[in-house]
């Protein structure tokens, strides 16, 4: 008898695992959320590559403005205390209030060159912050033949008004008479040194450059904290290669995040008319930018080639047609529960928040949030209260949780 109970309770445990399976699946085999017609006739290079189902987040939940001041934020960081750094394009740091006010503005900081794309970008801290009071930051300096992304460190002062002792520690060559696609965004490893995102510059006479192992744009670059390559890379000692370049082949990539289960770096990157990308970084890989894409010239001609698949070419894990523009990204480590884990990506011209749920390294549900807002979201960040934070370029920072 006592067999037949366990049996029995075995096959009940057996049965809601795979209902719980089911219900899983059910959750991501809603309609695509993108509903347009894709700008090519491009087939993905592997089912769920793009369009894939939809889901429907079940937690109550509100979207709150606690800031409504800002002007062109760009980057957000959450200082230990729960407070936020923020950047804005034309050239201020800020610290707000967990709650969203005003709390210090932060002097010291180099000219920027705040043209098009360009400004004053990302920012991050320290791992040992609390220690020795670190900031880094991007900006576009100017520099002979144009402009560069330099990326700059100082210590905060004691009484947060202004950063000491600024240090230029890297800046990506070769500088480029234009304001756009600088990339930008900074993220530490576990090591203690700093992972950076370069965009190509965007123009037809550079954008090449991405393929260059000697210059320094279109690349995800590695980097000690005194600006000097880690030591190891995949290029070092190559000829005529950087070897502080980690990847390459990026056209603008605006996003960086660590996937926390996995320890994986992640980015997302502008594409043209649509071809918009989401990636798993891994050492010495071409991702293909301007010879491999899923989009096509504002032109509406194809690029290069019209190539979507290449042999050396790392496929991405996502793209987008048409496209959203993916600003900022984070991988959800709040309270709420199924949220939690999950890729969140700002959309610029699409003007929502991509939901993304993970599973073994693909994308298995999207789901589109806070499209009636009308906002581009430039910048996405988990609060130290379990809420998601999200910056717009229309100056807002809203605070996203549980109701």
């Amino acid at each position: 008898m006592m067999m037949h109970y366990k049996k029995a309770l075995l096959l009940m445990g057996l049965s809601a695992t795979i209902s719980a399976g089911y219900a899983a699946q059910r959750d991501t085999t809603l309609a695509p959320v993108e509903t347009q017609n894709p700008n090519s006739t491009y087939k993905p290079a592997f089912r769920g590559q793009t369009r894939i189902g939809g889901l429907k987040t079940k937690t109550s939940y509100t979207a709150t403005i606690i800031n409504s001041t800002l002007k062109s934020p760009w980057g957000i960081h959450v200082l230990p205390d729960g407070r936020f750094l923020i950047t804005e394009k034309g050239g201020t740091m800020r610290i707000l209030k967990a709650t969203g006010e005003f709390d210090k503005q932060i002097a010291g900081l180099p000219a920027v060159v705040a043209k098009g794309q360009g400004g004053l970008l990302d920012v991050t801290i320290d791992p040992a912050f609390a220690a020795n009071r670190m900031i880094y930051w991007g900006y576009a300096e100017q520099a002979e033949g144009g402009s560069i992304l330099a990326i700059a460190k100082g210590k905060l002062s004691a009484n947060e008004s202004k950063v000491e002792n600024v240090e230029v520690i890297y800046r990506a060559t070769p500088a480029y008479n234009g304001t756009l696609q600088y990339g930008s965004r900074i993220v530490f490893d576990k090591q203690g040194n700093l992972f950076i995102s370069t965009g190509e510059r965007s123009g037809n006479d550079i954008r090449m450059k991405a393929q260059d192992l000697s210059a320094g744009i279109g690349k995800i670059i590695h980097i000690t904290k005194a600006g000097k390559a880690v030591a190891g890379g995949p290029f070092a000692g190559k000829a005529n290669a950087l070897p502080e370049v980690y990847a390459y082949g990026m056209r603008n990539p605006n996003g960086l995040a660590w996937n926390p289960t996995t320890g994986e770096l992640w980015e997302a990157e502008f594409g043209p008319r649509g071809g918009d990308e989401i990636n798993i970084i891994k050492p010495g890989r071409n991702f293909g930018w301007p010879v491999v894409s899923y989009g096509i010239e504002y032109s509406g001609e194809k690029v290069g080639d019209g190539i979507k698949q290449k042999e050396g070419v790392t496929q991405p894990i996502y793209y987008w047609d048409p496209t959203i523009s993916p600003g900022g990204i984070t991988f959800y480590t709040g309270n709420i529960a199924e949220w939690k884990n999950n890729l969140f990506v700002g959309g610029l011209s699409g003007q929502h928040i991509a939901r993304l749920v993970i599973r073994a390294n693909k994308v298995v549900g999207e789901e589109r949030l806070l499209k009636d807002k009308n906002e581009r979201w430039r910048a996405l960040v988990t609060g130290k209260d379990g809420a998601l934070y999200g910056l717009t370029d229309s100056g807002k920072l809203y605070r996203i949780g549980k109701k």
